[in-house]
């Protein structure tokens, strides 16, 4: 028993390196999970599906997916997992652990450089480094027609005229012929530039039954 808490403990000051949480934190995560997973080592999408609160949320899919891809594992790795075990869902959370006190500036760059391409992968759904104009036009559609506000020929439109926006900010000087293959995550950071992160990707940490996540598009 004493053996086992101990490997336990030191694979926990492992992964408190790895995602800066702190132990504390990765109790309470380690609780989540094991509720998620209904004590199983691993969790599925349809393990993440039954989280009411992400039932209204119009990226649930997205938000789902993220915690498969591969990319978001920070080992150069590209595709998607079946299954994810602890270690996996403790490193996509950590996109959404806020900065501390003690958090300096490179590290706050960092961590924001972190939540853009945690971000930017979401949209990117074939993994091919652009944001193209139907990836982005999946996006807008769920939110625009999910709302109910508008039908989805009008959410096409927006989302079309979106990118167009997004292409002559990204090129100015781009040439009326030219063709725009997507956004990069050099020119999604430059559209996201002043943007504070912090609020809008976060995690509250108050117990096992009210840990939660935002990922706010605004």
């Amino acid at each position: 028993m004493g053996a086992q808490q101990t490997r336990a403990e030191h694979n926990n000051h492992d992964l408190s390196d790895k995602t800066g949480f702190s132990m504390e934190q990765i109790k309470i995560l380690q609780k989540r999970f094991q509720k998620l997973s209904g004590g199983s080592e691993t969790i599925s999408r349809e393990n993440l599906n039954n989280i009411p609160a992400l039932a209204d949320n119009p990226i649930k899919k997205q938000i789902i997916e993220a915690f498969f891809d591969k990319r978001n594992q920070h080992n150069g790795e590209v595709g998607a997992y079946d299954q994810i075990g602890f270690e996996e869902f403790l490193m996509v959370m950590s996109h959404f652990r806020p900065p501390s006190l003690r958090t300096t500036e490179d590290e706050k760059k960092r961590l924001r450089k972190e939540k853009l391409r945690f971000l930017f992968n979401m949209h990117d759904t074939d993994s091919d480094g652009k944001i193209t104009l139907e990836e982005y036009r999946k996006v807008v559609e769920e939110l625009l027609s999910r709302s109910g506000a508008i039908g989805l020929d009008a959410a096409r439109a927006i989302a079309d005229a979106a990118m167009l926006e997004v292409a002559s900010t990204s090129m100015p000087d781009m040439p009326a012929d030219y063709f725009y293959e997507g956004i990069t995550f050099e020119h999604f950071e430059q559209i996201l530039n002043g943007l504070e992160m912090e609020s809008r990707m976060h995690i509250r940490f108050l117990d096992v039954n009210t840990v939660t996540m935002r990922c706010d598009r605004k």
